[in-house]
């Protein structure tokens, strides 16, 4: 079942809010649930939002609507406010209903965030559309009662801001969110009666609590794995929807691109991250945006695994936007726009290496390298992830690098934790377990947690249960702490050695990232996570950190061990790990962070077989219903195969194949505006005329006589760039006063040499006649930054002017 907090009917939810009961008993259930008490600020939101959500559904005699209150995303740890069942028009359907206090807002860094009092200060955040409507695709993506081909239960979503009064031009309903709000509508104060009747409008034929029935005892399909939808992710095309604080980021550091062309200062962002909070995940959405806009941007790390996996996966083309920290010693100053620094807790002192020839040797900070290399650099940090001694990217260097080099510095922390099914809880415990850090979450309560955490007493086992969970279709993975060799060479018939070796179990690690000759069906070391041959060989800590994969299983060696004396000890002579080895009193706090890295791998679950029966004893101490299934166990389908490599193609829209096009109703025509016959308003010459056809943005609705093409000029740069992609209409109802328009060229003499249509705005004057209104002078006007290009008067009596083909809806870059 789905993890919340209230699941009920509208009368039974209007009564407790009457009684002044709802917040005290979503704060029992949060307590029950996450073992620690709700903060005063989120009791306080429960008290006032949902007395005024209350009042609408009185106002609109909803009493037959069911009613899910604070339902955590499937794998996420967010939180969506509200989600209203019932029925209309002979099917099951759900409205999400986010619920703000805000009172008054700014207009915020991007066209998708405002500014507003927010946790004790003035921050950016989503549009409360936009924020709703991310909601919704992530529950129709990851919920299978969302998107069953069968009885599927329509959703839609709506935000309700029940203390806010506008202005008059107010931030909140500005012209660029009302593409959103058509598809997610913002109430306000005074919509009380308009709220009602928009939720009567969908879900009037009751049926409430059978439909919140289906939707809070649905399973969710699998998180899409990272790795096998990079390629897409890089074309625009995010297997990952961001969520929250990722969508603020995301367009924060987009804001921060288009000013620092006009600013000498650098800019650095900070992003803090635990776990699976989706850092890489954020880094490799802004590559695709930043790449699709025209932007020089690389993605690196410090990780060969992991970039050599995402270079396999991408192709050879895109794969040199991937790199690593150390390849930018010879770059010149802001040679990349935006450097997107993955996993930076991994930067070294220098880049340096012991290939490195002595007359190359270098003593400047790699850091200094990386900033120095690009016009912006963002940071994606976990402090305690740190492994080695020589990785020194912590976030106190990269502020104080930020400042010693003149940089303007952004802060942000993501908090979503989109691993360990979605359970906060989990790795919570585990840090306040290894004593990494205090946290709230002593105990692991399998029967509270939809994570599946397991002790065994055997290595057989732990190797029993992830090769059964890999039978099964999911993917698993053994790894272990660094406690055993790790041989150079192979067996004299070829085979890894069985390094890993306890009792009568025997194991190779993976693959040496030198070797060569390796017997087939065995992975190179970068490529062990991702191949399916990885499952036959016991991971470390260089060739697991970075990914993920459905379950793990841990061997926790006698490398750190809990003595019930003298609390957490590490056993060097146990450690095959010579760097970490050699870093005196920091061996303690490396090896702490190598088993919180091994034991938060897991999507779904981990298991641990504990070398040392103490730190067993220990460990499960901190537990409780051990050997319970979790609170939600779900239908999990069969692993989905590896996305092949595939060259780039950053353009901001998916083509979809000839078999899988409906006009019109899931995509639109891709014109060449060079060739096109230009009869837009004819739906059969626009059908002869495709390309090809491809689905837009899920924010644009799709409406007949619309079509995509790509712009080549630069009369309208300010507003449109060279080669920007833009979805037009050929149905031009309404005034086309001071909107951009295509027009067909004929002796227009525009300087521009870009094709037969030329992108102009349209800037009419009328007069009034006893005959009515006339035109007195039509001006097709350039937006541009060079001065060339001036407006075009368009002869009135003239038959054979040039043909306003169609309009801009939206600029799609």
């Amino acid at each position: 079942m789905s993890t919340l907090l209230y699941a009920g009917t509208t009368p039974d939810f209007i009564q407790s809010t009457t009684h002044n009961a709802i917040a005290h008993r979503l704060a029992e259930a949060f307590e029950a649930h996450y073992r620690y008490a709700p903060s005063k600020g989120e009791f306080q939101s429960w008290q006032n939002s949902l007395r005024s959500f209350s009042d609408v559904l009185r106002t609109g005699d909803l009493m037959q609507q069911g009613i899910l209150l604070e339902y955590q995303l499937p794998l996420s740890s967010k939180r969506i406010d509200a989600i209203l069942t019932g029925r209309d028009d002979g099917r099951d359907r759900a409205v999400i209903v986010e619920l703000k206090q805000w009172s008054a807002s700014e207009f915020g860094s991007h066209d998708d965030l405002l500014r507003t009092w927010v946790g004790g200060s003035h921050r950016d955040v989503l549009h409360p559309a936009v924020q709703a409507n991310q909601y919704r695709r992530y529950l129709e993506d990851m919920h299978s009662v969302f998107h069953e081909e069968r009885d599927r239960v329509v959703l839609e979503a709506c935000a309700y801001l029940h203390n806010y009064r506008p202005i008059s031009a107010d931030p909140l309903f500005d012209v660029r969110s009302e593409a959103v709000r058509q598809l997610v509508p913002v109430f306000t104060a005074a919509d009380v009666s308009a709220l009602a009747a928009h939720l009567s409008r969908r879900l009037g034929e009751g049926d409430g609590e059978r439909v919140m029935d289906r939707v809070a005892s649905s399973r969710y399909r699998p998180a899409k794995k990272l790795l096998t939808h990079v390629s897409k992710v890089i074309r625009e095309e995010p297997a990952f929807v961001l969520l929250d604080e990722q969508q603020v980021i995301f367009n924060q550091v987009l804001a921060a691109v288009e000013t620092a062309t006009q600013d000498s200062r650098k800019h650095v962002f900070l992003v803090h991250g635990g776990p699976g909070t989706g850092k890489s995940v954020l880094a490799l959405n802004l590559l695709g945006a930043l790449s699709a806009k025209g932007y020089n941007a690389q993605h690196a790390t410090g990780s060969k695994a992991f970039t050599k996996t995402l270079q396999k996966i991408v192709g050879r083309q895109a794969s040199q936007q991937f790199r690593y920290f150390n390849n930018f010693g010879q770059a010149s100053r802001n040679d990349i726009d935006v450097l997107l620094c993955d996993e930076a807790h991994r930067i070294r002192a220098t880049s340096n290496h012991r290939y490195t020839k002595k007359e190359q040797l270098s003593d400047r900070p790699q850091i200094q390298e990386i900033i120095d290399a690009t016009r912006i650099a963002v940071f994606f940090v976990d402090d305690q992830q740190v492994v080695r001694p020589d990785e020194i990217g912590s976030s106190a260097l990269i502020r104080e690098s930020a400042t010693n080099y003149g940089c303007v510095l952004h802060e942000s922390v993501l908090e979503t934790q989109f691993r360990c099914a979605g359970s906060e809880g989990f790795v919570n415990w585990v840090d306040n377990t290894l004593e990494v850090r205090r946290t709230a979450n002593v105990l692991f309560d399998q029967e509270q947690e939809t994570f599946e955490f397991g002790i065994v007493d055997s290595p057989e086992a732990l190797d029993e249960l992830v090769r059964r969970k890999a039978d099964e279709g999911h993917s698993a993975r053994l790894v272990a702490g660094y406690c055993w060799p790790w041989s150079k060479e192979l067996r004299s018939d070829g085979q890894l050695v069985n390094d890993v070796r306890i009792g009568d179990f025997e194991r190779p690690w993976n693959a040496r990232p030198d070797m060569i000759g390796l017997p087939k069906g065995v992975p190179k070391a970068e490529y062990w996570a991702y191949d399916i041959g990885g499952l036959e060989q016991v991971g470390c800590i260089y060739t697991a950190q970075g990914f993920e994969f459905d379950y793990v299983g841990v061997i926790w060696g006698r490398d750190l061990r809990y003595d019930p004396g003298t609390g957490w000890t590490g056993d060097r002579a146990v450690s095959n790990d010579t760097p970490v080895k050699r870093s005196k009193d920091r061996f303690l706090a490396l090896v702490k962070n190598t088993y919180r890295v091994l034991l938060s791998r897991g999507l779904k679950g981990c298991y641990v077989y504990f070398e040392d029966p103490e730190t067993e004893k220990f460990v499960r101490s901190r537990t409780e219903h051990l050997g319970l299934q979790p609170r939600r166990t779900p239908s999990l389908p069969a692993k989905p195969a590896a996305v092949p490599g595939a060259l780039l193609d950053a353009r901001p829209f998916q083509v979809l194949r000839s078999r899988e096009v409906r006009p019109w109703e899931n995509s639109v025509p891709l014109l060449d505006l060079r060739i096109s016959a230009g009869d837009f308003g004819d739906a059969q010459m626009l059908e002869q005329d495709a390309v090809e056809w491809v689905a837009l943005p899920d924010h644009i609705r799709i409406a007949p006589g619309q079509f995509v093409a790509q712009v080549h000029g630069e009369s309208m740069n300010r507003r449109v760039p060279n080669g920007a992609w833009v979805l037009f209409s050929s149905d031009m109802r309404g005034s086309k006063q001071g909107r951009m328009v295509l027009v067909r060229r004929h002796d227009l003499g525009d300087p521009e040499e870009s094709g037969r249509y030329t992108l102009k705005i349209y800037d009419a004057r009328k007069m009034e006649t006893e005959d009515g209104p006339v035109y007195e002078r039509i001006w097709l006007r350039p937006d541009s930054t060079d001065r060339r290009f001036e407006p075009i008067p368009l002869a009135l009596d003239d038959d054979e002017r040039p043909m306003i083909a169609a309009w801009v809806v939206s600029v799609l870059v």
